[in-house]
């Protein structure tokens, strides 16, 4: 179903609140974050460049990423992430709890 977790990756909450919750994840190469989902939608930019090799239940991909590089997923999409690199590599994951705590007033 998911990769096999020998190294978890390391998270570390930098912050956490009722609008948002900002967590940075490192992880020695093959280190795994483990099967989960977000409940909430959620962005990732990359701190280094690598390989976030990224099982759907079904299937691996590899996805090769730069740092500055960011991707977005929608909340309840179920998924395990293995750092598919030769070297460590890190990424911020910011996920929004709520959306309308950021809208602009008129």
């Amino acid at each position: 179903m998911a990769f096999e977790c020998k190294i978890p990756a390391s998270p570390t909450v930098q912050q956490d609140d009722a609008d948002i919750r900002i967590t940075r994840w490192d992880f020695e190469p093959g280190a795994v974050t483990g099967w989960h989902s977000h409940g909430w939608p959620y962005f990732v930019i990359m701190l280094t460049d690598g390989v976030l090799r990224i099982h759907n239940g079904k299937e691996a991909h590899d996805n090769k990423l730069v740092a500055g590089q960011s991707y977005m997923r929608q909340a309840g999409v179920e998924h395990d992430v293995m750092n598919g690199s030769d070297h460590p590599i890190a990424f911020i994951e910011i996920e929004v709890k709520r959306p309308e705590a950021f809208a602009r007033n008129p």
